[in-house]
């Protein structure tokens, strides 16, 4: 029996190895991340091996094979935001949240990713935080967002002005 969150996903494409990537995107939209359970259930109601449905959800940095936290922190360490500071902002989740890049914190509120290029090298260094670019971020504007997100509200726009 496949399981009951999977299986609305599943309705219509089962047999379908073309349908991989819909299917894997929409599991990480519905449960937050691909479990093991998950990608072997795939594997077989899809009819792909396995070995091809990990290769894919290890490949492509949309999908994560833990959980997330409720906030997600991208940060950008491109040359362009590199030279312009991302390092500083590494410094400053591990100092405020005590977590390494790709770590969530315990409590769940947490995860910091980092990526090789968000597309805007120009504003650098940049940061998404729930899906909100900001950019020309400092250490202190980050202290200040994280402080915002971990009392419920986003601090995206605030950074987004620069």
């Amino acid at each position: 029996m496949v399981d009951a969150v999977l299986e609305p996903i599943l309705q219509g494409r089962r047999s379908q190895p073309h349908q991989l990537i819909e299917v894997l995107q929409d599991i990480q939209d519905e449960c937050g991340y691909i479990s093991g359970d998950a990608m072997r259930i795939v594997s077989r109601e899809l009819g792909v091996p396995l070995i091809d449905v990990c290769r894919v959800t290890n490949f492509y940095k949309a999908f994560s094979l833990k959980p997330r936290g409720r906030n997600i922190i991208t940060i950008c360490t491109g040359t362009a935001c590199h030279v312009r500071g991302s390092g500083l902002l590494i410094d400053q989740v591990r100092g405020q949240l005590k977590i390494n890049p790709g770590d969530t914190t315990d409590d769940g509120a947490f995860t910091v990713e980092c990526v090789n290029c968000l597309g805007a090298c120009a504003l650098g260094p940049v940061v998404v935080e729930n899906n909100a670019y900001a950019h020309h971020v400092t250490p202190g504007k980050l202290r200040k967002s994280i402080r915002k997100m971990s009392n419920g509200t986003n601090g995206g726009d605030e950074n987004a002005e620069g």
